[in-house]
């Protein structure tokens, strides 16, 4: 039977997202089109992530229902990719889901493209092009872009150098080239990516540097913002602060994790860091990039984390006052140093820390944003939200407003009338992008 339709279900992180964008676009260069139900799909891709339990428990969920989907219709494709498959071959998991077609590794989308073209019979071959963008995203606005695939930081608690592999930055003139040819298609916001996306370039010592690669990035017309992440405090570089204090169309937003504000927490997680380090790089922030927004991620319930030792991160978010805070309980990774530890923080304690920052951090968002209302603030429109145009700050903050003659991928000067913690609502006083 002719593979006419497919369905991606996509799970984690943004390197994922941008990996499941060019396996679209690839599968309709291939003559399949897009359907938003996996019981209309001839192919479905499960499209994995494995960083916390959660996460990994959904996938074996969707695999359940796939397989009754199997049974009933055997000419089904199933593909199985990204982090739960991994860069090594893995019997057992194939062994344990017979009925998954093809096993694809993270960002393996050429590999599931050879796999259909060697497997599959007369499937109409047109040349991918994998920066297309699919039929389903044709009116983004805002797109990732990878800058650096796997990783070489090897964090107690991580899996992701076991599943992603080394780190290995992109040639610039790749990156480049998507970025290109995603504006072309509309496109007027970026995001570079990458595990630990400053150290872009140092596996390639004849190339640029991140920061090299923003300026090189900003110079492409008609692109209006450049974003990245995720940032590590020991690869964020004064040239890199400079060039996002120098270049306009560097968002003042940046993603620098702390996971925890205790030194002896960091060192048993192998940061390589201390809260010291931390609070330092914070304050080379605030001076170089005044309207800087912080974002950072905390795990609680590390193996061994005293209640002194989570007060320690909990002091952190109130001395820092971050913009935003990705909030995680630990959960053990097999394969990495931390699983042979005893996961000792009782599953009722890690969610009553977690809720007690979540608590805390939505009271300083609350605030920080409430001295915002009567600002004047820049908003990229990305798309329409109940009669209301909807768009980000420069510092990555919601923003919802009215006015019949924007639209998505204009620039907006919006005055903010109401806060709260997560978004904010104002009115449309100068149209800037004519």
């Amino acid at each position: 039977m002719k593979l006419r339709t497919y369905h991606i279900w996509t799970i984690g992180c943004q390197m994922n997202e941008a990996d499941s964008r060019h396996l679209a676009a690839q599968l309709e260069r291939l003559g399949l089109e897009a359907v938003l139900e996996p019981v209309e799909a001839d192919l479905v891709v499960l499209n994995t992530c494995v960083v916390r339990q959660q996460a990994e428990n959904k996938i074996y969920g969707k695999l359940g229902s796939l397989r009754k989907m199997k049974q009933q219709r055997p000419h089904l494709v199933i593909a199985l990719m990204g982090c739960l498959v991994g860069v090594k071959d893995n019997p057992a998991l194939r062994a344990k889901y017979p009925y998954v077609d093809v096993f694809v590794p993270p960002s393996g989308v050429d590999e599931l493209v050879n796999h259909l073209l060697t497997h599959v019979p007369a499937l109409d071959h047109a040349a991918p092009d994998e920066y297309e963008l699919p039929v389903l995203e044709r009116n983004a606005i805002t797109a990732f872009v990878p800058a650096v695939l796997g990783c070489s930081h090897a964090c107690a608690y991580c899996v992701i150098p076991l599943r992603r592999g080394a780190e290995q930055s992109r040639p610039a003139e790749e990156v480049l080239r998507e970025v290109s040819m995603l504006v072309s298609q509309g496109v007027r916001e970026v995001m570079l990516l990458g595990q630990i996306v400053d150290r872009y370039g140092l596996d390639r010592p004849d190339g640029p540097d991140l920061a090299d690669l923003l300026n090189q990035v900003c110079a492409i017309p008609d692109l209006l913002r450049v974003r990245f992440l995720t940032s590590h405090p020991n690869w964020m570089t004064d040239k890199l602060l400079d060039a996002v204090a120098s270049e306009p169309k560097i968002c003042p937003q940046l993603e620098v994790a702390a996971q925890s504000g205790n030194n002896e927490v960091l060192r048993r997680m192998r940061r390589g860091y201390t809260r010291e380090k931390y609070l330092d790089l914070v304050a080379r922030i605030r001076r170089r990039i005044p309207d800087a927004a912080i974002h950072t991620d905390i795990i609680v319930g590390f193996p061994g984390e005293t209640e002194e030792q989570y007060r320690d991160s909990y002091r952190l978010l109130e001395e820092v006052e971050f913009d935003k805070v990705h909030i995680a309980k630990y959960s053990p990774r097999p394969g990495t140093s931390a699983a042979q530890e005893d996961d000792d923080v009782l599953e009722e304690e890690k969610e009553r820390r977690r809720k007690d920052l979540d608590d805390f951090q939505k009271a300083i968002q609350e605030r920080k944003n409430a001295a915002l209302r009567g600002c004047l603030v820049e908003v990229l429109v990305e798309s329409e939200q109940k009669g209301r145009w909807q768009g980000r700050t420069p510092q990555n903050k919601i923003v919802f407003f009215e006015g019949a003659e924007s639209g998505p991928g204009r620039l907006e000067q919006v005055r903010i009338e109401w806060t709260g913690p997560f978004s904010m609502i104002g009115k449309m006083e100068l149209l800037s992008n004519e």
